[in-house]
């Protein structure tokens, strides 16, 4: 699984290069995931807005395996997540692995929404 997780990856970086620039990591791209979550479009973010962002992809990523609910938005058009189901414990390798599922399986609902 591993194997098949490491291809769907470099194929992803390779679709988002062009667009994004080469060199992506996976920090960069779930800063990318909220952005589009947030649904405000690109533009200069406080340090504290930055954490937000980050804060609003990670719950979307995990939301799909039911980590995470969707309450609602703020007035200020900020999505507002409530834990469902409290992550297990895992090691930073198992984070990553972890996120890069999630992130390789977001952008395959995006291509199948679009």
């Amino acid at each position: 699984m591993e194997n098949d997780l490491n291809t769907d990856w470099k194929e992803l970086l390779q679709k988002l290069e062009p667009q994004f620039g080469e060199g992506l990591e996976l920090e960069g791209i779930i800063f990318l995931v909220g952005v589009q979550e947030l649904g405000q479009g690109f533009r200069k973010f406080s340090k504290s807005e930055k954490m937000d962002i980050m804060h609003i992809a990670i719950c979307r990523l995990l939301s799909g395996w039911g980590y995470y609910e969707l309450e609602g938005t703020d007035k200020d058009g900020w999505p507002h997540w409530k834990v469902v189901e409290k992550l297990p414990p895992l090691n930073v390798v198992q984070q990553q692995l972890l996120l890069k599922e999630a992130i390789v399986e977001y952008f395959r609902e995006l291509t199948i929404d679009n």
